[in-house]
């Protein structure tokens, strides 16, 4: 540290670079960077003048904004907010053991899109096709990146320059106000809206079947439920109207269900249910209900799949080896019965209401505060919006609750709590059972006095 200076005795930059300080910071940096990290601080130093703070030059706080450029804006997060598949935290956690799998895959060369029988050019969708066929019942599969980019491709590739047609309560909008309307519109096809938000019939649709109509489009409302006065067609009347028009169909599923939730105490349709019911083709997401990477799945007959693998937007919506890796094992996981365990996101909805008051207790005592309480969790990720999951945690009565959440999102290990009614709420039904020592001392450092 140096004096305090006014506005006029403010360093040049070019008289910091040469100081002696910074030129061994200019040995382990590129000059670029401690350039810009100086005319950084420069500038810190003329606000605190302007605002009538005594202001010093601070060589450490200049290597400090070095640091910070190059640290990774992408971190861990502990997920305390009791959303399992929250949407800004990533969704579905991946299995460790698919990441074990992945590295010896991805740090070298491999066989993404290489034909190892055939000595010549292969197709990446061969990887994940074979198990999505075996779990779902499907003819074929293909996998792109997300499943707005599936939903994108099914539509461009049957029904471009034409139409399609969708029950009224079914135009969802998902994350981000992105809205099925407009997913159509970027695809080249003209929606055709049927029936009401709260009901829509088979006659709907039939009356609405013209030469211009190319398919029939079914959207799972994953985000939101119509109760009360209700009706909507079945899948399997839907299937067999497109049967007897001449019409492919496709079902937008959404949150990608695998197994039966019920030992969970939860409902949600799965994709073999789809798949038995005759839909040409199914869209879901990856990182949803199945627990894996972004990825958006579409599975269906085989003559829908090949002609959207033909489509030349698959290109650009293609997977990577990353996701197409950490999505095998995924399924593979399904496949041998490992799941519950394997995959993060039922390891953690299957600990029991007690094991975490249990693991609360613990964190209370770990802490020296707090009020152990049972909770309501939910889902996230736009998938069951009204069903509640029981929890735990730990209550927090505080003054400035806002202000610990924020010390425990600005510390490391990153922590996302709630706050609710005065108080700091640390819900556990998405905390791993590795991460309770960690946030523990990281809500210790967060509650203890300022200074």
């Amino acid at each position: 540290m140096v004096r305090p200076m006014g506005l006029r005795d403010l360093p040049k930059i070019d008289h910091l670079l040469a100081t002696s300080t910074v030129a061994a910071l200019l040995e382990r940096y590129p000059r670029a960077l401690v350039k810009d990290a100086v005319r950084r601080h420069v500038e810190q130093l003329r606000q605190m003048e302007r605002s009538g703070v005594g202001a010093a030059v601070d060589f450490a706080a200049i290597e400090a904004l070095l640091i910070g450029a190059l640290a990774p804006s992408l971190v861990p997060v502990i997920n305390a907010t009791g959303v399992l598949l929250h949407t800004n935290l990533g969704r579905a956690p991946l299995a460790p053991s698919a990441l074990a799998a992945v590295a010896p895959v991805v740090e070298g060369y491999c066989n993404l899109e290489y034909d190892l029988e055939a000595g010549g050019r292969g197709d990446r969708s061969v990887h994940c096709e074979a198990l999505l066929s075996r779990l779902t019942g499907a003819d074929a599969a293909l996998v792109v990146n997300n499943n707005a980019a599936a939903m994108v491709l099914a539509l461009a590739g049957l029904a471009q320059g034409r139409e399609a047609i969708v029950s009224r309560g079914e135009l969802i909008e998902i994350g981000g106000s992105f809205r099925l309307p407009e997913i159509f519109e970027t695809s080249g096809v003209r929606l055709v809206e049927v029936g009401t938000t709260n009901r829509t019939r088979l006659a709907d649709y039939e009356r609405a079947v013209r030469p211009e109509t190319a398919l029939l489009v079914k959207a799972h409302r994953s985000n939101f439920e119509v109760v009360g006065f209700t009706e909507e067609a079945s899948g399997s009347e839907l299937v067999a109207l497109g049967a007897r028009r001449g019409l492919p169909t496709l079902y937008d599923l959404g949150s990608g269900c695998l197994v039966d939730l019920a030992p969970y105490g939860l409902a949600s349709p799965t994709v073999q249910g789809a798949v038995a019911e005759g839909w040409d083709l199914v869209a879901f997401s990856g990182d949803k209900l199945l627990g894996g990477p972004q990825a958006g799945i579409l599975v269906g007959r085989k003559a829908e799949i090949q002609r959207l693998a033909r489509h030349p937007l698959l290109r650009a919506l293609r997977v990577d080896k990353l996701a197409i890796a950490v999505l095998e094992r995924t399924l593979a996981s399904y496949l041998d019965g490992t799941w519950r365990h394997a995959v993060p996101l039922f390891d953690r909805l299957g600990v029991s209401v007690e094991r975490l008051l249990q693991r609360a207790a613990d964190l209370r005592e770990a802490v020296g505060c707090g009020e152990v309480v049972r909770l309501e969790g939910r889902m996230g990720g736009g998938t069951l919006p009204t069903a509640a999951i029981a929890s735990a945690g730990l209550r927090i009565a505080l003054d400035q609750p806002d202000t610990v959440a924020s010390r425990l999102r600005c510390g490391r290990p990153v922590v996302v709590a709630r706050v609710e009614g005065g108080a700091l709420i640390v819900d556990l039904r998405a905390v791993g059972t590795a991460e309770l020592a960690p946030l523990g001392s990281a809500l210790h450092a967060a509650l203890q006095p300022a200074g």
